[in-house]
């Protein structure tokens, strides 16, 4: 019954997909919980949180703010653009699907670039495994995508929202980096409490955007792995933003109470 449900929105899933996504949900929802207990990634205002006095930590390698985001993003940018030359137009949904993901990561280049200012190093042992997870998540939406070429449409359609809800995603995940941005003068690393857009009523509303990145990109695809991907993303950020809001509280006495986590007026 669930099944015949899903195929109405979604390509029949091969044995690799299906193991692939639940991997893909169990991993990052893990994720998510690990940044709700207190163990989180080595990066931003966490960069040290978990190495504490212990030499041993504290000699774990560290990579420059910059340095650090360019690994994340930098091998799934590549990886979508190279899908051009591997997977050459094989069809609509599949050529929109590659450029989602390659337009995505090209954009969070851009930004480490040009946009992003850093007051933190990052531990390899935490980019490590996020570059990971972003390179197999573009690979697999990609080859998931591939698998589809010769199969029937799902009978409901769903690219044309996809495209809307990928454009809103990047523009809005693009403005709120942008005023953070702005929260510092040149040689300034303090962290103050982020105001304008949607900060005004959530702490994390770039964290929002992104999650609804990756629906506009499953819509676009149909893919179990694409809503996999979605779903697990969505667990991740919400336990990375409720530690988030945790930690402006601990460090500003003056946070508004109103202002959520990552759903206006909701959490």
């Amino acid at each position: 019954m669930v099944m015949s449900v899903l195929l109405n929105f979604i390509f029949p899933p091969s044995s690799l997909v299906t193991a692939m996504s639940v991997i893909s949900i169990v991993s990052l929802a893990s994720f998510g919980f690990s940044e709700i207990r207190g163990k989180h990634f080595n990066y931003s205002k966490f960069w040290n949180v978990n190495t504490g006095n212990d030499a041993a930590a504290q000699r774990k390698m560290k990579l420059s703010g910059r340095a650090g985001m360019l690994l994340l993003y930098t091998p799934a940018f590549l990886a979508g653009v190279a899908s051009f030359f591997i997977f050459p137009h094989e069809s609509l949904r599949s050529t929109l699907l590659q450029s989602a993901v390659t337009l995505h990561f090209f954009k969070r280049v851009l930004e480490v670039l040009f946009v992003h200012k850093y007051s933190a190093s990052m531990i390899l042992d935490s980019a490590i495994p996020i570059t990971l997870s972003y390179l197999t998540s573009a690979v697999f939406m990609i080859y998931a995508q591939h698998l589809t070429r010769e199969l029937p449409e799902p009978p409901t359609n769903l690219m044309n929202p996809g495209i809307v809800l990928l454009l809103v995603g990047i523009s809005g995940n693009f403005y709120h980096h942008f005023l953070l941005s702005k929260l510092r003068g040149k040689g300034e690393k303090e962290y103050k409490i982020p105001k304008g857009g949607l900060f005004e009523f959530v702490i994390c509303p770039h964290y929002l955007f992104e999650i609804i990145v990756f629906y506009g990109v499953s819509f676009i695809s149909q893919t179990l792995y694409s809503f996999s991907f979605a779903i697990g993303t969505t667990l991740y950020l919400l336990g990375r933003s409720y530690a988030t809001r945790k930690w402006y509280l601990s460090k500003f006495e003056d946070f508004p109470d109103h202002v959520k986590t990552v759903i206006p007026f909701v959490f």
